[in-house]
């Protein structure tokens, strides 16, 4: 592997290539004097629950959550390399190529995240120290069977983000590329992006979203007033305060305010995300709040519901929704959409619906148990590929 500060040759796509505007660019930069409070990236949000928002990170928040991954990831500077197929233009995939040039290691560009036929040769080619996915994207290079017979002795972790890891696919996973090898993290643009990550190595907990980061304060908050801690277990909002919250958004006042509120001295991001805390300090992120469905005065956290539908044979990929009741508007209708997998292919929908209603009648309480189905070729993924729920409400 060639030193960090060499020149590597680098295959790229688009129409700028990396390398000549560094060429094109003058020797002698100006020189400008810089403070940690200074706006370092705009960086919009993903849009997923309302309209985008520029998020304004400074650099002393991005220099923060890349010192803080550093020593959570135990980084072996200048021997490790990433393959992400995170884009540039998502705070995730900008954090790793910042954490990559910070740690003096090697990032694998992946221009299109959905061919897993080019990215399973690049993990072939270059041996990566760390895989960095959306959960849709490992569970589609688990459909390949070429990712099975990889060599993964290299791989320390799969991080995984943006959208919940059902637990049977994370289990799944491990058994492909090894035991204790699965890093489930939580964030969020406005965050830089980490406030959570599985500890690598033998503590992590499938299904949670790990243990906040060094210098990070943390609360599960009651979704109603915003500050009062919920008991342990129970679940409330998750709001953090830590040198990696950004500094607000920009041109909105309004949001700003509605996100980062001074509570004992401290500012604190409200992420809208709710979760939980088991005995262990684990988090464990249930839903947004805004995914939240309430039936009959019950909150229906949909990520739940579809990790337990995902056990079911015939689902490849699902979504649950909350639709408006006309007849109960203090109510929401629970919609499943269903993806059917390889195996239920050529199952007539009617028969699948069966099976998975009787599934989800064993598995879950009566009022968090689909009421309609609707059967899909794909799952709408926004171009990150996490579940886009907003046109599946339309």
């Amino acid at each position: 592997m060639p030193h960090p500060n060499q020149p590597v040759k680098m295959r790229l796509f688009g129409r700028l290539r990396f390398f000549e505007v560094i060429n094109e660019t003058p020797d002698n930069p100006p020189e400008v004097t810089l403070e940690m409070s200074d706006p370092c990236f705009l960086q919009y949000t993903g849009g997923t629950t309302g309209p985008p928002k520029g998020a304004v990170l400074s650099h002393g928040n991005m220099f923060s959550n890349v010192f803080q991954f550093e020593k959570w990831l135990h980084v072996n500077h200048g021997e490790e390399v990433w393959v992400s197929g995170f884009p540039m233009f998502h705070q995730a995939g900008l954090y790793v190529s910042v954490c990559c040039m910070a740690y003096g290691g090697t990032q694998c560009l992946i221009p299109d995240p959905r061919n897993t036929d080019h990215i399973i040769g690049e993990i072939e080619k270059y041996k990566p120290t760390l895989l960095v996915n959306v959960p849709s994207l490992f569970m589609m290079l688990m459909a390949n069977e070429k990712f099975k017979d990889l060599d993964f002795s290299t791989v320390r972790g799969c991080m995984s983000g943006a959208a919940p890891f059902p637990v049977d696919a994370a289990n799944q996973l491990e058994g492909i590329v090894g035991k204790n090898k699965m890093v489930e993290v939580w964030g969020m643009t406005e965050t830089s992006p980490l406030i959570t990550v599985n500890p690598v190595k033998n503590a992590a907990k499938i299904g949670s979203v790990g243990l906040p980061l060094p210098n990070t304060k943390f609360r599960i908050v009651d979704l109603a007033d915003g500050w009062t801690e919920v008991p342990m277990g129970e679940e409330g909002e998750l709001i953090c305060s830590g040198p990696q919250v950004m500094q607000g958004y920009l041109n909105k006042p309004t949001e700003t305010t509605n996100a980062l509120r001074e509570h004992e001295g401290d500012l604190w991001m409200h992420t809208g995300d709710v979760g939980r805390m088991d005995d262990d300090g684990f988090v464990y992120v249930v839903d947004r709040a805004k995914d939240m469905i309430i039936v009959g005065g019950f909150k229906v956290f949909s990520s739940e519901v579809e990790d337990k539908l995902y056990q079911h044979p015939a689902i490849e990929m699902c979504a649950l929704v909350g639709l408006p009741n006309p007849e109960r508007p203090d109510s929401e209708i629970v919609k499943l959409f269903v993806q059917k997998s390889a195996e239920y292919a050529d199952t007539p929908d009617e028969k699948v619906q069966e099976e998975i209603a009787a599934f989800a009648k064993e598995k879950l309480a009566p009022y968090k148990v689909p009421k309609q189905y609707e059967f899909v070729e794909a799952i709408p993924l926004t171009s990150v590929g996490k579940v886009n729920k907003k046109i599946l409400r339309v």
